[in-house]
């Protein structure tokens, strides 16, 4: 089922981020979200997963999808392992299954290892990992890809791709060259450089 979006609109105190903002976010689609920083693409994001409530409009499709979310900081608990880390948002995943998604993404040694031991990129490729290996509807990204180098960022979204059969993304991204990657999906892209986006 698509997810309609009618007449959004969230401001903070004075400042208008969403203005009766319209949308529909396609089924088994891939839509990209891009546009300067501070203009509304997370506050949408967070409506949409519940983190947040917009002021007035209405939303139609997204109540019983199952959501799975990378966000711009990885969310993860330092002091527990990448498997723990794995296992709190995926409860009935057995260790083969997380070894064999780590080793695809060149985690190959870190299953055991605390998060606070991983550096930067490890860490993205953990938290995207873990969003992926979770039965979603619908997967929700935001900037996904920062930080990563070429190689690494090229294997991810090999991975993203392979896990979005007959699901819907949502993913944020100021990078075309990324956009362009997925070239073999139905694709959505929305630039919130709008008149109604402030």
């Amino acid at each position: 089922m698509d997810i309609v979006i009618e007449n959004l609109s969230k401001k903070y105190n004075d400042k208008v981020v969403l203005d009766n903002f319209n949308n529909v976010f396609k089924d088994n689609a891939i839509s990209f979200i891009t546009g300067t920083s501070g203009i509304g693409k997370t506050t949408l994001i967070r409506i949409l997963m519940g983190l947040e409530k917009a002021d007035s409009g209405k939303i139609v499709g997204i109540s019983n999808k199952k959501i799975s979310a990378v966000f711009q900081d990885d969310s993860l608990c330092e002091n527990l392992s990448v498997s723990l880390n794995i296992k709190l948002v995926c409860e009935n995943l057995g260790n083969s299954e997380i070894e064999s998604a780590l080793e695809v993404l060149d985690l190959n040694d870190c299953m055991n290892k605390r998060v606070r031991e991983l550096s930067g990129g490890m860490k993205r490729r953990v938290a995207i990992l873990r969003a992926l290996l979770y039965d979603f509807d619908l997967l929700i990204m935001d900037e996904p890809f920062k930080g990563l180098d070429t190689e690494t960022k090229y294997k991810v979204m090999d991975f993203v791709i392979r896990k979005m059969e007959n699901k819907s993304a949502i993913i944020i991204t100021h990078d075309m060259d990324d956009i362009k990657y997925f070239r073999n999906h139905e694709k959505l892209i929305i630039d919130f450089k709008m008149p109604s986006i402030y």
